[in-house]
């Protein structure tokens, strides 16, 4: 089977409410999904929102996974290479004895 999801690109940003990083990826090596923020959750873990634009009757969404198959791919490939990419940092910091 084909891998679906590829290009993974992440972005850590400062933590704040909860927000610690944005992604984007391919998705079917037909369509470029960017925007998507990445959230931790109060009782560990991560979340994925994604984009929503404002309108005058509220916000709309702009995309999103139509079935909990698709959702639950997308988020293990983003937290996988979140959480790679941010193991990089940890011990960016730390002074050498």
């Amino acid at each position: 089977m084909q891998k679906r999801i590829s290009e993974i690109q992440i972005v850590p940003v400062n933590p704040k409410d909860g927000l610690v990083g944005f992604a984007s990826f391919v998705f079917d090596n037909c369509l470029h999904l960017g925007s998507i923020g990445i959230y931790t959750r109060p009782q560990g873990g991560y979340r994925l929102t994604y984009p929503t634009r404002k309108a005058i009757n509220g916000n709309f969404n702009i995309f999103y996974p139509i079935n909990r198959a698709i959702a639950e791919e997308i988020e293990q490939a983003i937290i996988f290479k979140f959480e790679e990419v941010t193991k990089m940092y940890v011990g960016h910091n730390k002074t050498i004895a």
